[in-house]
């Protein structure tokens, strides 16, 4: 038994433990995540999406191989074995190609599987509850495609056992567009038909054993976050969820959005049998913060810095990637910078802004600030300082505070 699956088994079991999934491709956040793993041996889940990383790049330019060569590599900088690493496949389906016909987008969505499958990822999520080229998709035909992508992925893994998500409900990935005034929490009862639904299909297919490699489905346990607010986890209203678990025949639940939720309620989720946990934007988030605590440091000793006005001047030139997150108004110009869902993170790899950071880190090693001023940056934090890795190590504490709440939450 795998180790992701022996960690579901438990939960299942009524364990109250779990996994965190690891949703970033930031090198310099990935690098943290990683160092906080360099004294034990727990597995690592990291987890791409399709938008992210596919046969044609996506929007990092990585291949599935690129990815795990690129992870690996940070891993193997960060003393972390290659093969503590679970590579999970988040939204596999259509998604990135959904403007297309359906059968096009499909068959690209075939390819995107097998090349994850090939690559070495083992965490499979199948979603192809996307509708193409402005079709009405009912679930039968969701679960319907579904198989046929997990057929595809059992015949690329060569015999290799792949751990599979399946479950469509789930919030918009990298956080809501607009504010949440109501939020269902899914019912039994579909998730009941969900496993159904992709029991009858997968048989169809040949593949009525593969079911019982179904790790989780993704529900909606009332879980979510927008730019401006956090809509926390109340374990009442997932009462349902949580007595359904033993009726599913196997799998557990994995939430996905759960960014910014409190210690405490990311620990009822697991009890609730929310075996993975699922977190992205707060991670860079997190990178952000003390990027912004270096550039306030370098502020306190008269250093020129401008990495804030990089990342404005990069967004303002290609608004795409954040306008639909920010509402225009007085609040703008705070919000496409502070907002919860960091849309940010997908400026750091711009030119102007790279040069802005090697600026800013160069100088922070330079000045050799003295401690009294590091802890005023990063919350009262007073330790020794070693002004070669200051910068990573501001990085590293702020993101790895993330990290801690959640290993501990998931009981590692």
């Amino acid at each position: 038994m795998s180790a992701l699956m022996e960690i579901l088994a438990r939960n299942r079991a009524g364990a109250g433990v779990g996994l965190p999934a690891w949703c970033t491709a930031h090198p310099e956040t990935l690098a943290a995540v990683l160092s906080c793993y360099r004294g034990d041996a727990a597995p690592v889940l990291v987890e791409a999406t399709c938008n992210q990383v596919n046969q044609e790049g996506g929007y990092t330019g990585m291949t599935p191989a690129g990815f795990r060569r690129f992870l690996e590599g940070i891993a193997a900088a960060e003393g972390v074995a290659a093969g503590r690493i679970i590579l999970g496949g988040d939204h596999l389906g259509p998604n990135p190609w959904r403007a297309m016909a359906a059968e096009q987008a499909m068959d690209r969505a075939r390819a995107m599987v097998a090349a994850y499958v090939e690559a070495g990822f083992s965490k499979i999520h199948l979603d192809a509850s996307m509708p193409c080229g402005g079709e009405v998709l009912p679930e039968e035909v969701m679960a319907e495609r579904a198989a046929d992508l997990a057929l595809v992925a059992e015949r690329a893994a060569g015999g290799r056992a792949l751990a599979y998500v399946i479950g469509t409900e789930v919030p918009v990935p990298g956080g809501e567009t607009a504010v949440v005034d109501h939020l269902a929490v899914t019912a039994p009862a579909a998730v009941a038909r969900v496993v159904e639904l992709h029991r009858a299909a997968f048989a169809r297919r040949g593949l009525g054993s593969v079911m019982e490699r179904v790790a989780a489905v993704v529900v909606q346990p009332g879980v979510d976050f927008g730019n401006a607010q956090v809509v926390g986890f109340d374990p009442a209203r997932a009462q349902g969820l949580r007595a359904a678990v033993p009726g599913l025949g196997g799998p557990v639940y994995e939430a996905h959005s759960t960014d910014y939720q409190e210690g405490a309620a990311l620990r009822a989720l697991v009890q609730g049998h929310f075996g993975i946990l699922k977190v992205g934007p707060e991670l860079t988030f997190a990178f952000r913060q003390a990027v912004f605590a270096l550039e306030r440091l370098a502020g306190l000793m008269g250093l020129p810095s401008g990495v804030e006005a990089a990342l404005v001047a990069a967004m303002r030139a290609e608004p795409a990637d954040w306008r639909a997150y920010v509402e225009p108004g007085p609040e703008e110009a705070r919000m496409m910078i502070y907002g919860l869902s960091d849309r940010v993170r997908y400026y750091w790899p711009k030119p102007g802004v790279q040069a802005a950071l090697r600026a800013l880190f160069a100088a922070i090693r330079a000045a050799d600030p003295a401690p009294g001023l590091v802890a005023q940056v990063t919350g009262g934090r007073v330790g020794p300082v070693d002004a070669a890795r200051l910068p990573e190590t501001i990085i590293r504490r702020m993101v790895g505070d993330v990290v801690a709440r959640y290993r501990q939450a998931t009981g590692e």
